[in-house]
């Protein structure tokens, strides 16, 4: 038997993911990482984005919406605000989520909180491309 990791998904209202994997891919503030079994010691600031969990050949997505990552001794965690599993997003509302941040950006007008739009587009494109849709 091969090692893993064990993964845990953690947000205050809920424990989202809590299995064994072969590998993690994730997106801290500063680049995309991975993580194996028997990685050393590990800790990082997260992204708006994806996590990836490779299990037996298949994959599970994730949306992390920020938070910490920490790997020791094979076991992650990740403390997050907001985490989906893919396979439970509704499409149709991400869909619709992207393209109100699109036509706010788009939009000159002074009102419009820039940041705020484009926090609301990156959290819309993770949905979306955790949920396996095109982002483009």
């Amino acid at each position: 038997m091969s090692k893993k990791i064990n993964l845990k998904i953690i947000t205050h209202e809920k424990e989202v993911y809590n299995d064994n994997v072969d590998a993690i891919y994730s997106k801290s503030v500063e680049g995309e990482f991975g993580i194996l079994p028997d990685h050393q010691p590990f800790m990082a600031a997260l992204d708006i984005g994806v996590t990836r969990a490779e299990n037996e050949g298949k994959m599970q997505f994730f949306t992390t919406m920020g938070g910490i990552f920490q790997f020791k001794n094979n076991e992650a965690l990740i403390l997050t605000d907001l985490a989906e599993c893919g396979s439970d997003i509704d499409v149709t509302r991400a869909k619709s989520a992207k393209e109100r941040a699109e036509a706010r950006l788009g939009s000159h007008e002074v009102e419009v909180d820039n940041a705020r739009a484009q926090i609301a587009l990156a959290k819309a494109l993770a949905r979306l491309k955790a949920a396996g849709q095109k982002t483009k």
